[in-house]
């Protein structure tokens, strides 16, 4: 299987099972326009037939096809997937070859050399483990390139370390690859469909007192999910996002919205519902606007989903709880004041 790849850090190739990197950022063109950061297998372009690979982690994007205008969610909670993670990077003879990408020279700092020459030449693992090829890997550090202006993103600092195959990475190192962090790669790679709202009486005919019902498609809003896996430690993880809930937002103080605070739960596996025709009353779910945008211009109104986020993966089948986040994409909204003659 062939792919073109995006570039986290200047590397070498690990493993089959192992991401080949190149020095500098790719580009990968999918769908006509190009993404930074994002990949695809070369020949096999068709919807949910796409996949990427970042820091020895493959995403499996089957269930959560890559669209133009799509975004991603934003946590709740104060919490953020890493930015970075550690991961297998060489094998003993690839690391050999490498010098694990650091600067043995003492010329340069005699400091680092020496205390790199005690680790990975006549320490422990003498010669990078050469005599322990195919029993293991160096782990080495990655940074998710999509996020280099995170704060997280140069807090994976710690040197390459080995582990054996099979064995668990040091329990002290933290966003080393485990299907828990694997989760937590995918939740950032989920991507969430552009879809609007739908509204009934639609943008146009929309009038002043006039209750508008809004729900969501269920074409456009449904559960997607990621997989992210490590083929050389055979594990894996999926992440999948679940719309539980609309909050809408009117744009404008001159409205009402249906429920009172404009939050619009789940019922019967449908948020909001369609207005049936001749529908009287007020809405399940909707908005009334008391002003027309005559010479204001259109009301922004928007459509925040809440989606449910949750996770399984290797030796972890019950699905496990990840911080629910939201996305919403705001529409233009013309309304009309009908006037009334009285003869």
């Amino acid at each position: 299987m062939k792919l073109y790849l995006k570039t986290l850090s200047s590397a070498v190739a690990v493993a089959a099972a192992v991401a080949v990197w190149s020095p500098s950022p790719a580009w990968a063109v999918k769908g006509g326009h190009k993404e930074r950061g994002s990949v695809q297998e070369k020949g096999n372009t068709g919807a949910g037939k796409a996949s990427a690979t970042a820091g020895g982690v493959q995403f499996d994007y089957s269930k959560n096809p890559r669209t133009q205008g799509g975004g991603q969610v934003t946590p709740m909670s104060n919490w953020t997937p890493p930015a970075c993670w550690y991961a297998p990077k060489w094998t003993p003879e690839q690391a050999a070859q490498d010098r694990l990408g650091l600067d043995f020279s003492p010329n340069h700092d005699q400091g680092n050399a020496e205390t790199y020459r005690k680790a990975y030449i006549d320490g422990k693992y003498k010669n990078f483990n050469v005599k322990n090829q195919g029993k293991g890997y160096w782990w080495g550090s990655y940074q998710n390139p999509d996020r280099l202006d995170d704060a997280g993103v140069d807090a994976c600092t710690k040197l390459p370390f080995w582990v054996d195959k099979g064995a668990q990475p040091p329990a002290d190192v933290p966003n080393a690859v485990t299907p828990e962090v694997l989760a937590q790669l995918a939740y950032t790679e989920i991507e969430i469909p552009q879809g609007k709202a739908s509204m009934a009486p639609a943008d146009g005919d929309q009038v002043v007192n006039l209750p508008t019902w809004v729900w969501l498609n269920n074409a456009d809003f449904h559960p997607v999910s990621v997989t992210a896996r490590v083929d050389a430690l055979n594990i894996q993880a999926t992440t999948t996002a679940t719309p539980v809930s609309m909050h809408i937002d009117a744009g404008t103080a001159d409205a009402q919205t249906y429920p009172a605070g404009g939050d619009c739960p789940i019922h019967d596996g449908r948020i909001g519902t369609e207005r049936p025709p001749g529908a009287k009353g007020d809405p399940p779910c909707g908005v009334e606007y008391l002003r027309s945008t005559d010479g204001s211009g259109p009301y922004r109104f928007k459509a925040t989903i809440t989606w449910k986020i949750s996770w399984i993966g290797t030796n972890h089948p019950d699905p496990t709880k990840l911080s629910d986040g939201t996305y919403g994409t705001p529409q233009d909204v013309t309304v009309k004041e009908i006037q009334s003659v009285v003869r």
